[in-house]
């Protein structure tokens, strides 16, 4: 039988009534002729609540204290063990055998970074064997093993690398991605009123969205799925099954992401809590320092008058340790910070005209900006994030097209 792999989000297993749901889902899909491995997330705010608790942890005298990463990582990854374990109780319960594996069992093999790891290598021989036997896998996602035998994550979302990894290693027929979203938009619903559905992405335009802030898709995931060639279906975890004529009947959407897809696309995506890092010194030793001290920079410039790194910090649950770090290497911090994005066909210097004037037009200059014939960024003051989206979005974007 064709192997389908499935990932639920946070949000689609939040409580044991939705898990229930999910694993109505999980045995249609079985029930239906696929062989089934389902990655899980930690249930709703699980990982959010499990780092205010390691923060809660304080120094006798009260100081900032920066929990360390590989303890982070031993504590988060308990999140998606409680999901797996109960999906595949659930699933049970509906009469079908499944067997539930953490990302160490199931042979997700990461490189030795805490926090933010990458998947170096995926060994799913025990998961073929248990598919052989009939069962239902059930694997916690946003986790692996370093080549130390260390407990380690993927960073936020995660578990869409683990979903698009695993289709990969098991030669899938498809990887689906269920969420509270019915596919990918031209932008944020939370932030633009009147987005445009996009049926279809090709995995070059939707990577650039991942790595400019669209919540949708893990970076690390579509780059996966570009390496293998896998499509992703990116679909909501109410909606009906899409096997169902029930489904084709009430127009059920969802996109489709894969190396042939349209080139058409342009989104605006934004991306809030970043720092504009600067230093005097030489961009190799700068991109050095900032390499050894784990931190994500993107856009890395260099000028006669120094070098300039966007730094992310998602991803960086150490932050108060590193900047006082690059500021004791004489680099400069500017925080509060945002970053801007369109994203699609014809960009480049051509389109950046029209670019500045949606900034000029809310009254907000760009302390930094990049464009590729594939992306334009700025980096604008956090508070302009939302306004600046709106406004390219209505310069680039027609929701009504």
């Amino acid at each position: 039988m064709a192997i389908i792999v499935q990932k639920y989000g946070g949000s689609s297993v939040a409580d044991v009534a939705k898990i229930g749901q999910v694993a109505d889902k999980v045995v249609a899909a079985r029930s239906a002729g696929h062989d089934v491995v389902v990655v899980v997330s930690a249930m709703g705010k699980t990982t959010d609540e499990l780092l205010a608790l390691a923060r809660t942890v304080r120094p006798p005298d009260d100081s900032v204290f920066d929990p360390p990463r590989r303890e982070l990582d031993m504590l988060v990854s308990t999140g998606e063990r409680v999901s797996m374990a109960l999906l595949s109780i659930a699933i049970h319960a509906r009469g079908m055998d499944a067997v539930s594996f953490t990302g160490s069992q199931c042979g997700i093999m990461t490189n030795d970074r805490h926090f933010d790891a990458r998947i170096i290598e995926v060994r799913p021989h025990r998961i073929e064997d248990e598919l052989a036997r009939g069962r239902v896998v059930i694997v916690a996602g946003y986790q692996g093993m370093s080549y130390k035998r260390e407990i380690t994550t993927l960073g936020r979302g995660g578990s869409d690398t683990t979903a698009v990894a695993l289709a990969a290693a098991l030669g899938a027929e498809r990887c689906e991605i269920y969420s509270d979203v019915d596919g990918v938009y031209s932008a944020d619903p939370r932030v633009v009123t009147e987005p445009k559905h996009l049926p279809e992405i090709d995995l070059a335009t939707l990577q650039q969205m991942a790595e400019s802030g669209a919540k949708v898709l893990n970076a690390q995931a579509v780059e996966w799925a570009r390496r293998a060639k896998i499509a992703i279906y990116a679909r909501k975890t109410t909606d009906p099954h899409f096997w169902t004529m029930r489904a084709l009947a009430q127009g059920v959407r969802e996109t489709v992401a894969h190396e042939e897809g349209t080139s058409r696309v342009r989104a605006v995506v934004g991306l809030d809590r970043v720092v504009l890092a600067r230093s005097d010194d030489t961009l190799r030793n700068f991109a050095d320092l900032v390499g050894k001290m784990l931190l994500p920079a993107v856009d890395l410039t260099w000028s006669k008058k120094g070098a300039t790194a966007v730094i992310p910090l998602l991803n960086v649950p150490d932050w108060d340790r590193a900047r006082k770090k690059l500021v004791a290497s004489g680099v400069e911090i500017d925080s509060g910070h945002a970053l801007v994005s369109i994203v699609g066909a014809d960009l480049g210097t051509a389109a950046l005209p029209r670019f500045m004037d949606a900034l000029e037009s809310m009254k907000t200059t760009p302390y930094t900006l990049v464009a590729s014939p594939l992306r334009i960024s700025a980096t604008i003051p956090g508070g302009a994030l939302g306004p600046a989206q709106r406004a390219l979005h209505a310069a680039f974007v027609d929701p009504t097209a």
